[in-house]
């Protein structure tokens, strides 16, 4: 397994990505907690712009969970079917608007907890929203962060829970806020999987990935 990254580079490469796009936003539309939190359970195993390209249908008319059920199964089904598992998605999403409504006044709850117990919320879906829209220091790793994170040394990990504990206790507390988004926006555009764009890389000095391309 790849070794961490001492502080002193971590610092380094995190400034890097600061300076280079101080502040990160993510690619899913949303207008609201809500908007996000569907947009993130509808972007498992889917494309940011193919959920995009759906949602641009769906939220002007069904931004809350109320009128997520006004709309009901198959109005939601028939936006959403050019997204991949998009039936059991959008069961889910019902599911879980019903749930907003009944317990939670139909707001989106602020805590991880109360997010996983959510249909089709797993701990990245609530990682995501209690990162972007309640703003707290929360590390959700995909596949780009955990590509990018074991290459480099950035966050290594075997698993993408032993990679978020990396990330929480290695990259510096003033980092930590937009760390996700810096890493994944790295691995999807720079650190790529079969061909990491080495020559363009803002940390291929510091990067510990043996095999770097020219």
């Amino acid at each position: 397994m790849t070794r961490q990254l001492p502080y002193a580079q971590m610092h380094e490469i995190f400034s890097r990505f600061a300076a280079l796009e101080p502040e990160p936003k993510g690619e899913l539309e949303h207008v609201n907690a809500y908007t996000l939190l569907v947009a993130v359970a509808l972007s498992a195993q889917a494309t940011d712009a193919g959920v995009n390209k759906a949602t641009r249908g769906l939220f002007p008319i069904a931004d809350t969970p109320q009128k997520m059920l006004d709309l009901g199964l198959e109005g939601l089904t028939e936006k959403i079917k050019t997204i991949g598992l998009f039936r059991q998605k959008a069961k889910n999403v019902i599911r879980m608007s019903e749930i907003l409504v009944a317990e939670y006044g139909g707001q989106v709850p602020s805590s991880r907890a109360a997010l996983q117990s959510l249909p089709g919320v797993g701990r990245k879906t609530a990682n995501v929203v209690l990162n972007m829209w309640f703003h707290l220091p929360a590390q959700a790793v995909d596949t780009h962060i955990f590509r990018l994170g074991n290459r480099s040394g950035i966050c290594p990990g075997r698993d993408v829970e032993a990679v978020e504990r990396a990330i929480e206790d290695h990259i510096p507390a003033e980092f930590q806020q937009h760390a996700h988004h810096w890493m994944i926006l790295h691995g999807r555009y720079i650190c790529v999987a079969r061909k990491p764009k080495c020559a363009v890389c803002p940390i291929k000095d510091i990067c510990l990935f043996e095999e770097k391309t020219a």
